[in-house]
């Protein structure tokens, strides 16, 4: 640790908006020990007084073999390796890979989270989105069961139901569903908190040199005199505000990051923003869920078209419960009266949610929400970047959240940033910011060019893009009956195979062949179809 955590910062900078009085800053460091009572507190008076307490508390720490205290409560001796603490603001999805990512790399690592964590299983406030329709896709599964093994059993013992995506759920395009099979393309299916709470937040708490500080607000950075660097955050809590060094510092914090007003700040240019405005509202409700409901499927998506702005989804989730997303484009209302609700249910494309709710018993209260658009921060395009510092999550790409991707896509940048970390790069940041965006690329696409096939939706069409709309609408259309086309798209939606393998000549060859000739397309058997995708 740094020694110099607990002195006021004289060389550095300050990045932020102005924080708490100084008396506050420096009496009484921000702590929250996993053993409140065999951890030191500290009063800092003087730097004599500081070493004297760094070294009762080492001894203290050494004698009682404690491994878990709060990071300041002890200094070890260890060589200066570069790598002695990351910082990662946010606690979500997001936080939580990229701090488990750190733990491998770092002497310690300190998430930082503004909501206080209550009882797990419990909404927070930082995280709106939480209430509304969850699924973990295939390719966010397979990287987080990386980071945390035995992930998906747990998750199933706590609640969560396994789906087999291509058997287990109606995908209603363009006014038919896709053809429905076993495959070996599993899904995940649990709540926001089920996930984030008990199956990830509390492995990473168990991580022994991860250290959580909750109920704290990052006022800004900390940077060095010639702010080439970043080397801290500047935070407070209940009890007092403080500095805290670090080597890297992640932002982790979701749509409403920060990073390009404290960059600014710092003198660097905001990075350049692509942005959709879909101006979509959604709103959410839970039922109570039988086995007899949707013929025993475990979902249903309805996703809007170009001539019904309406879309829903249903969702199984843990507790015997449905969760029902409706939502409308163009700016128009979802109501969130219950039976308005279930009568805008009626006017999807498909029946299948409408047959669900107008039958079971509604839980709970409404949960309205809007989105106005997807925005996606270039940050790979910046040609200036501070070191020490990265962006990670939501605060790069913020998608519509009627695709479901926020989550895979966060795990899969986990997954880049602990290769980058492994590579040992010179410049850190041009290397993971190239790299994440390859790994946004393919959702991205995937989401912009079907809301850009809604007239209203405000944006470029290019002859490109419109034959890839008409083609779109061609293979789901095809897969009704073909498995091909069924495998190769969920492999796409999933981030478990790139948009261009939709493009796949042998593919395109049977979409094409129906479209013009208008025949039925020969059924496959799903083991092939597997190969073949």
């Amino acid at each position: 640790m740094f020694e110099k955590d607990f002195l006021p910062e004289r060389s550095g900078i300050f990045v932020g908006p102005k924080c708490c009085r100084t008396e506050l800053l420096f009496s009484r460091p921000y702590e929250q020990p996993r053993n409140k009572e065999r951890a030191p507190v500290f009063c800092l008076r003087s730097v004599q007084t500081i070493r004297r307490k760094l070294a009762d508390a080492s001894q203290a720490q050494k004698k009682e073999g404690d491994t878990h205290a709060m990071t300041n409560t002890v200094i070890a001796t260890v060589e200066h390796t570069g790598r002695d603490r990351a910082i990662v603001m946010g606690g979500s999805i997001a936080g939580l890979a990229a701090a488990r990512v750190l733990s491998d790399h770092f002497r310690e690592v300190v998430l930082v989270e503004r909501d206080q964590f209550g009882a797990v299983g419990e909404h927070r406030r930082g995280v709106p989105q939480g209430r509304h329709t969850h699924g973990l896709l295939a390719g966010g599964l397979r990287a987080l069961e990386g980071f945390f093994p035995g992930l998906f059993e747990e998750a199933r013992r706590a609640g969560g139901l396994e789906v087999n995506l291509t058997r287990d759920a109606y995908w209603c395009y363009e006014g038919g569903e896709y053809r429905r099979f076993a495959s070996d393309l599993e899904g995940l299916l649990l709540s926001r908190p089920l996930l984030e709470g008990i199956i990830i937040r509390e492995r990473v708490r168990r991580v022994p040199n991860v250290h959580v500080w909750d109920g704290c607000h990052v006022e800004g950075l900390i940077s060095s005199s010639d702010n080439r660097r970043v080397t801290g955050i500047k935070i407070y809590g209940e009890k007092a505000a403080r500095t805290v060094q670090a080597n890297l510092v992640i932002d982790a914090t979701g749509r409403g990051s920060n990073s390009p007003i404290w960059l600014e700040a710092m003198g660097y240019r905001k990075p350049k923003e692509d942005r959709i405005a879909v101006n979509t509202a959604y709103v959410t409700r839970h039922f109570l869920r039988t086995a007899d409901d949707l013929n025993g499927a475990s979902l249903a998506s309805i996703p809007a078209t170009p001539k019904n702005k309406h879309g829903g989804i249903i969702l199984a989730q843990e507790g015997n419960r449905w969760v029902v997303t409706l939502s409308a484009r163009s700016g128009e209302r979802v109501p969130t009266d219950l039976r308005q609700f279930i009568e805008f249910a009626r006017t999807l494309s498909a029946p299948y949610v409408y047959n669900v709710i107008c039958r079971a018993q509604a839980i709970g209260e409404p949960q309205a929400a809007r989105f106005p658009a997807s925005v996606r921060r270039r940050y790979e395009h910046m040609s200036r970047f501070p070191e020490g510092f990265l962006v990670l999550g939501d605060a790069i790409c913020s998608f519509n959240p009627v695709y479901g991707q926020g989550m895979t896509v966060a795990a899969l940048g986990a997954v880049e940033l602990d290769k980058v970390l492994r590579e040992r790069p010179r410049n850190l940041a041009q290397k993971f910011f190239a790299r994440a965006a390859k790994i946004v690329d393919a959702p991205w696409s995937m989401a912009a060019g079907n809301d850009l096939r809604m007239p209203d939706v405000p944006g470029k069409r290019t002859v490109v893009s419109r034959f890839l709309h008409w083609y779109l609408a061609k293979l789901n259309m095809a897969a009704r009956c073909d498995m091909n086309a069924v495998i190769a798209f969920q492999k796409a939606q999933n981030l478990l195979a790139p948009p261009q393998s939709l493009l796949k000549p042998s593919l395109m060859a049977r979409v094409l062949s129906a479209a013009i000739s208008l025949r039925s397309i020969p059924r496959t058997s799903a083991k092939s179809a597997q190969q073949t995708a």
